[in-house]
C-alpha cells in the first residue's frame, strides 16, 4: 500500500516578545526526541548571510538510503515529499563519488549519509515563529513557552588525548611534502583527532559553551538516536536559491589582535599573506572546477576573491564562488559532483583524498563532511563540517579533530604546534585539557 503524503505544510505563526529566550526553550524543549537539528547564524554579518535560522524536531520520515547512491536516494526523497528536511552528508560519501575507501576505526559511528523530515520544525525571525507541524501548533507553543532552560554548566571537565603521537604527526608531514616534491599534489588537508573514550556529558551544555565562546554563522547541533554533532562551523559548502548555486571556500585563518590597533595590523598581514593567498586561489580554481561540471557554461563567477571578515576571536579570507544550474540538472547531482569540499582535501581533490586516507588514523565521518537544510521548494544549504565535537552517548566516545594544510613550504613542528592551537578553543567549551605522550 502507497502511503499518500501531502505536499503543503500545516503551520502557524506566533509574536515573540524575546527570541533569545524561546529560541532556547524550543531547542531544549526538542533535543529530548530521537532525532532533533538546530541551525543558526548566531545574527552574524556574513557575505550571502549564514544559515537561517530553523529547528528540525523529531523524525515523522527518515530517508531510506540506497547503497551507493546516497545523494539520489535524498534527491527522490524530497520530490516525493516536498517539505522540509534536515541531514548531515558525511566524509566518506566520498567513496560514492570515486573510487575510494575508507577503513579507519570510527567511534562515533553516524550513517555516512542520514536525512529526515521532522515531526515538527520552528522558522524563526526576528519577531515571530513559524512553527510547521501536523500536530497541535498552539499547544506545542504553550509547552516550549513552559519550558525551562538549565544554566550553562563549568562543563565537562575531562581529559582528551591525539590519536597519533607528534613524532607520527611530523613524519606524516615530511611524507605528504615527498608527495608533494614528485608532482603527486600540491597540496593536502591533513588531519588528527582528540578523543576520550569515557566522556561523561551534555550536548546541549557543550553547544551552549561553545556559542558563547565562538558564535558562528554555520553553527549546528545534531542529534540523530544517541549520536550528537556539536558544531561552531564558520563555512558554507554549498547553498541553492532557485538556479543560483553559491559555494564559499575558506582558506586563511589569523588570531584577533588584543587591541585595535593589533586588530587591523593582523588583518593586513593576512589580506598580504602570499601563503594564504596561494592557497585561497587553489581552493577557489577546484571549486570553480567541481560547479562548472553542473552549472551552465558561461555562469561561474568569483563575485569576491579573498574576502577579510572578522569573527570573535578570529580573522577569515573567505572567496565567493556561484554559478547558475543547467537546465533539467538534479540538485543532488550539483552536491555530488562538488562533494566533499575541497577546502577540507587539498588538489588535485581526488589524489589528496586518497593520501588522506593513507596518512590519516581515524574515520572522518560526519567531520569535514556536512550538515544543513532542504526547503520544501528544494533550496537547500549546507555548512563544512569543522570546529565540532563528535559524541556517541551510548559509549561515551567523543572525538573532535583538527585539520592544517600542508605544502611544500610546511613546517612540520609549526603545523604540530598550531594543531595545538586550532585545539584550545573546543577544549575551552569542553573545559578540558589534551593528555600528551611524555
Amino acid at each position: 500500500m502507497i502511503e499518500l503524503l501531502e505536499s503543503v505544510d500545516k503551520s502557524m505563526h506566533f509574536q515573540i516578545e524575546n527570541l533569545e529566550s524561546f529560541r532556547l526553550k524550543a531547542w531544549y524543549w526538542g533535543k529530548s526526541e530521537s532525532h532533533c537539528t538546530y541551525l543558526y547564524d548566531h545574527n552574524i554579518a556574513y557575505p550571502e548571510g549564514g544559515f537561517k535560522h530553523l529547528l528540525g524536531v523529531g523524525a515523522k520520515h527518515i530517508c531510506p538510503m540506497k547503497d551507493n547512491h546516497s545523494f539520489d536516494s535524498v534527491e527522490m526523497f524530497h520530490r516525493e515529499h516536498k517539505t522540509w528536511m534536515f541531514g548531515h552528508m558525511g566524509y566518506d560519501l566520498k567513496n560514492e563519488v570515486e573510487l575510494l575507501c575508507s577503513d579507519h576505526y570510527d567511534g562515533i559511528e553516524l550513517p555516512n549519509a542520514f536525512f529526515y523530515i521532522p515531526k515538527t520544525v520552528f522558522v524563526f525571525d526576528k519577531e515571530s515563529v513559524e512553527i510547521v507541524s501536523d500536530g497541535d501548533h498552539q499547544k506545542i507553543f504553550d509547552e516550549v513557552m513552559s519550558t525551562t532552560v538549565p544554566s550553562i554548566t563549568e562543563g565537562w571537565g575531562g581529559k582528551v588525548t591525539p590519536k597519533i603521537s607528534k613524532e607520527i604527526y611530523l613524519d606524516t608531514v615530511h611524507k605528504i611534502q615527498d608527495h608533494i616534491v614528485e608532482g603527486d599534489v600540491y597540496e593536502v588537508n591533513i588531519c588528527m583527532e582528540f578523543l576520550s573514550k569515557e566522556a561523561d556529558l551534555d550536548p546541549f551544555d557543550v553547544y551552549l559553551r561553545l556559542s558563547s565562546l565562538s558564535p558562528a554563522p554555520f553553527s549546528a547541533f545534531h542529534r540523530v538516536d544517541d549520536k550528537f554533532v556539536v558544531c561552531s562551523s564558520p563555512e558554507r559548502f554549498m547553498k541553492k536559491e532557485g538556479r543560483r548555486i553559491v559555494s564559499q571556500p575558506i582558506k586563511g585563518t589569523i588570531r584577533r589582535g588584543a587591541n585595535e590597533t593589533e586588530d587591523a595590523q593582523l588583518k593586513e598581514e593576512l589580506r598580504n599573506s602570499e601563503k594564504e593567498i596561494a592557497e585561497n586561489m587553489m581552493i577557489v580554481d577546484l571549486v570553480r572546477n567541481d560547479l562548472a561540471r553542473t552549472c551552465k557554461a558561461g555562469s561561474i563567477k568569483v563575485p569576491e576573491i579573498f574576502g577579510i571578515y572578522s569573527f570573535k576571536t578570529v580573522h577569515q579570507m573567505i572567496s565567493t564562488i556561484e554559478g547558475e544550474m543547467k537546465d533539467f540538472q538534479p540538485f543532488s547531482e550539483v552536491i555530488k559532483k562538488a562533494f566533499p569540499m575541497g577546502s577540507m582535501t587539498g588538489a588535485p581533490k581526488v589524489m589528496a583524498m586518497a593520501l588522506i586516507e593513507t596518512y590519516e588514523r581515524t574515520k572522518r565521518g560526519v567531520y569535514s563532511g556536512s550538515i544543513g537544510y532542504i526547503s520544501p521548494e528544494g533550496d537547500f544549504d549546507f555548512n563544512v563540517v569543522i570546529r565540532s565535537a563528535l559524541y556517541n552517548a551510548a559509549s561515551q566516545y567523543l572525538s573532535f579533530q583538527i585539520g592544517s594544510a600542508i605544502t611544500i613550504d610546511s613546517d612540520a613542528k609549526a603545523e604540530y604546534e598550531e594543531c595545538l592551537l586550532k585545539a584550545k578553543g573546543m577544549l575551552a567549551a569542553l573545559n578540558a585539557e589534551i593528555t600528551l605522550d611524555s
